[in-house]
């Protein structure tokens, strides 16, 4: 009798694509959002990505519900509720991912960044530099696409649409793209009608690439902005692709190791391509209270340059900027990681409205001047100080022969700390692009181990003057000074130069890293031991004397720190 049972078992399970045998292998890891059961009837997008070591081809013949798109290292699908139980509980994947909806991140801006400077160049009795606009690079937008407009002319050199689920579109029928193309890239001189208030893109002679991945509102899935990203890197040569802008994002479900949006990111940067990523707009939650560790995928990547926005009052002068209320701080979820990178201007950008778009016809007191192929709104976000950071990237494109890597140290070298913001709100702090592009001709190893970077604070404004402040609380060791900010930490110095070294920001500053989370939202919640007290948070001190750093201010009375509501400022308006 057990062989007909066996057949029975071994039938089933080859019409069914289960193994007919237990395995001893675990079943997929998943992305926060997918514990959740799907509701009944629902119709869900996901991501799967096969074991660590194995390619896609290991998932054939496993692949349930609707194949959606194909991708370097995983599959979009589409799937019903019991097709995901049953994938969920199948070890032929390693790591299952929702297919979020993506999101865009919504005139002084080129003095303060001193992009200016950089395309005038520089004459004096020890020499002169020439002036630089990013002619030669090639910048790729992807985005909502790029509108036909008379101030990027003819430079967008090449268009690709991967919005597959409303009716193909060879413009920008949603008004964000174009926005962000002129911040980057538009010219004044080219431009029929140029209003006062538009000074132009950072760099007014790059050529753009037009990637095309959110739709007519504004939305888009996660595969395709992968799908837009490994499109970039197959054809970088082609088109001379050397930036990648991202003025969009979904909120951070994972680790970035298992994240299919900062994975696509990582193949891009180790192609060669610096990719610039918004930290978002979700610094605020809809009652106007501050939230800390907001920032988005893949704004999240260690590989990508993260952007925040600032608020410059309308004037040059450094001194009265602050980190922009709506705009993403640190550190960022799962991972812990001191995010953004850098600041740039991002609220009130004059640039390029795309006729007939959603936006334009939505908001019409956005707009400032012009019509058709030359009108010009303005709008605010993460995204504007996003182009604007691309744009100044291909300036120094043009003029070193620079790594993502090395352009992500001129950059936070070159910065301006915002004491406002501190660490987690503005990153190294304001983009400095002349000031970048010197330390990048005079050698950026020297530059960094012989300047005094001095840029540590709260974001409460208690800024310490030097390292050896900080590092003593910690280590109890003095004589030590600050010399930058990298990616894995504070790079430090003996007054006597006898040593140096890297002070690991992650875990080191993180009295939680060794406390198990618990879900709220799509955050996350846990508590710290009364005797800890951190260097960099919102400076909000609560009655028991605790220093709350990534935390809610609303619950100053709970040892809780609560982060991520997902609750955006409209921080475009």
């Amino acid at each position: 009798m057990r062989r007909p049972l066996l057949f029975i078992v071994f039938l089933l399970c080859a019409l069914t694509g289960l193994p007919a045998m237990p395995s001893a292998q675990r079943s997929p890891t998943l992305s926060a959002e997918l514990h959740t059961p799907a509701r009944l009837g629902e119709r869900v997008r996901i991501i799967v990505q096969p074991p660590a070591g194995a390619g896609t081809s290991a998932l054939r013949g496993r692949l349930r519900g609707i194949v959606r798109r194909e991708m370097q290292g995983a599959v979009a699908l589409e799937v019903s509720r019991a097709e995901l139980d049953l994938l969920k509980r199948d070890s032929a994947f390693g790591h299952i991912s929702a297919d979020a909806p993506v999101a865009a991140d919504m005139a002084t801006a080129n003095k303060v960044t001193r992009a200016s400077s950089v395309w005038q160049g520089t004459s004096s009795l020890l020499g002169s530099t020439p002036g630089y606009t990013g002619a030669g690079i090639g910048v790729a937008v992807v985005d909502s696409g790029i509108a036909p407009h008379t101030a990027v002319a003819d430079r967008v050199i090449a268009r690709v649409n991967f919005v597959t689920w409303e009716a193909p579109s060879s413009t920008d029928p949603y008004g964000h793209g174009t926005h962000v193309a002129g911040i980057i890239a538009g010219s004044t001189t080219a431009a029929k009608y140029v209003t006062p208030a538009y000074a132009g893109g950072s760099a007014p002679a790059v050529r753009l690439i037009d990637i095309r991945v959110l739709g007519s509102n504004g939305m888009g899935y996660t595969s395709d902005v992968i799908a837009g990203i490994d499109w970039a890197v197959s054809n970088r040569t082609r088109h001379g692709i050397r930036v990648i802008n991202l003025s969009l994002g979904h909120a951070v479900s994972e680790p970035s190791a298992t994240d299919p949006l900062c994975r696509a990111v990582a193949r891009a940067v180790e192609a060669g391509i610096v990719v610039v990523a918004s930290a978002g707009n979700y610094g605020l939650t809809s009652t106007g209270a501050p939230v800390l560790g907001g920032i988005t995928s893949p704004g999240n990547s260690p590989y990508a340059i993260t952007v925040g926005a600032i608020d410059t009052a309308g004037t040059v002068d450094r001194g009265d900027d602050k980190v922009a209320p709506f705009s993403s701080r640190g550190p960022t979820a799962f991972d812990m990681a001191v995010k953004p990178d850098v600041v740039a201007p991002g609220t009130r950008l004059v640039s390029l409205e795309a006729q007939g778009s959603y936006l334009a016809a939505r908001y019409p007191n956005w707009h400032i001047a012009g019509n058709g192929r030359n009108a010009y709104f303005r709008l605010s976000g993460s995204s504007m100080a996003t182009a604007a950071v691309s744009g100044g990237v291909a300036l120094l494109l043009d003029a070193e022969n620079l790594s993502p890597a090395q352009v992500k140290i001129a950059l936070q070298m070159g910065a301006t700390f915002v004491p406002d913001g501190g660490l987690v709100g503005g990153g190294a702090g304001t983009v400095d692009f002349h000031q970048s592009l010197t330390l990048a001709k005079s050698g950026l190893v020297p530059s960094l181990l012989g300047t005094v970077g001095g840029l540590l604070g709260t974001s409460g404004g208690a800024t310490f003057r030097d390292a050896g402040t900080l590092i003593d609380r910690l280590y109890g060791r003095t004589g030590l000074r600050l010399l930058g900010i990298l990616d894995s930490g504070l790079l430090w110095q003996q007054a006597d130069n006898a040593e140096w070294g890297v002070l690991h920001l992650l875990g080191l500053l993180n009295p939680l890293k060794n406390v198990a989370p618990h879900r709220l939202i799509w955050g996350e919640v846990a508590g710290w031991t009364e005797s800890e007290h951190l260097v960099w948070g919102d400076a909000v001190q609560n009655p028991s004397g605790q220093h709350l750093v990534w935390g809610d201010s609303e619950h100053t009375g709970a040892n809780h720190l609560v982060w991520g509501d997902a609750v955006p400022d409209d921080g475009d308006r």
